[in-house]
């Protein structure tokens, strides 16, 4: 008997400290007008983050709970835990395997994607993949979490991006197709451009690194903006064509929640109306590893994914990552 993955529920943390764009205005009052002109770039008009006691970890789990309380499934039935986070609990051990110790999920293995806010539908590609090939795995715990503010100096006005969120979804087998297809792309090129330099073994986090900022994010150059605009709509393109679709047959695009212009070019490239994408970073930032998952989960709230639709999920990162997935709802 052929076996199919398909998403079973999901579940999405806000944390609730916000920090909306007129505080920022007041920390960044030095540089003229930036503020401003982020949110018309990019339509974020607020974040919110987690407190400064919680590591990635606590961010995850009530999403993980959340998702798996929709889906009856009790943590002890979970088979797989995939975490996807560029904003880690450490540099080792893996974050999967602290959340597993937190949730309860003993019988659960583990592990973390780490291609930055490309990793939730990575996550969910490889899933789907162990789901179909190995029968002994009923309960797949998906989770894309992002706490990137705590890497960040508070004097860097990129924290304008920074907002902490968890999103999760429970994949497992079933009768018919869920999963369709994936895609991925990457520039490594680019690798240099935005990220956390100093803490690996290019430069261990000597005291130096530590004092000259080397174990913070930051950007060192901007990405040019046809990275997301040319590569988001050949992804969806080469999904289409890798899943047997036409693009005309998607009935919602989730996109990496960066930049609402960015998606509304990209909609329009693929002949796609606005009102078949999902927009949520207005409300909660740019959460990163999270924010597929989350722009995902209230979508579902609002009425606007049912069963039956065809779904892509699109994930862009750091270094540079791509990846793509479609799904067919339940």
């Amino acid at each position: 008997m052929t076996r199919y993955a398909t998403i079973k529920s999901t579940g999405r943390y806000i944390p609730e400290i916000e920090v909306s764009n007129d505080e920022l205005r007041e920390r960044f009052a030095h540089i003229p007008h930036f503020v401003s002109k982020m949110e018309e770039s990019s339509a974020i008009t607020t974040r919110w983050w987690a407190p400064d006691d919680w590591a990635t970890s606590d961010l995850a789990l009530p999403a993980a709970r959340q998702a798996l309380e929709r889906a009856g499934r009790a943590p002890e039935e979970v088979d797989l835990i995939i975490l996807g986070t560029d904003s880690p609990d450490y540099t080792t051990p893996a974050t999967s395997v602290v959340l597993q110790h937190k949730l309860g999920a003993v019988n659960a293995g583990t592990f973390d994607v780490g291609c930055a806010c490309a990793s939730f539908p990575t996550g969910l590609t490889i899933a789907a993949g162990m789901i179909a090939t190995n029968p002994s795995l009923e309960t797949v715990l998906v989770v894309g979490v992002y706490l990137m503010h705590k890497l960040a100096a508070p004097d860097d006005p990129m924290i304008f991006f920074y907002g902490d969120a968890a999103g999760a979804a429970v994949l497992g087998p079933a009768e018919a197709p869920g999963f369709v297809s994936s895609a991925s792309q990457a520039g490594g090129e680019y690798h240099g451009y935005w990220g956390i330099y100093a803490g690996g073994t290019y430069e261990p986090a000597t005291e130096q690194a530590v004092r000259e900022g080397r174990t913070q994010v930051r950007m060192v150059e901007r990405y040019p903006p046809e990275i997301n605009h040319e590569g988001w709509p050949r992804l969806v393109r080469r999904l289409a064509a890798n899943g047997g679709f036409n693009v005309e047959d998607i009935d919602l695009a989730i996109f990496t929640q960066v930049r609402k212009p960015s998606i509304e070019l990209v909609m329009a490239d693929l002949g796609l109306p606005m009102e078949r994408a999902h927009t949520v970073m207005e409300k909660w930032g740019y959460t990163g590893s999270a924010c597929v998952p989350i722009a995902f989960d209230d979508a579902i709230e609002q009425g606007k994914a049912k069963s039956g639709d065809l779904v892509v999920f699109v994930g862009s990162g750091v270094g540079y990552n791509q990846a793509g997935a479609a799904f067919r709802l339940a």
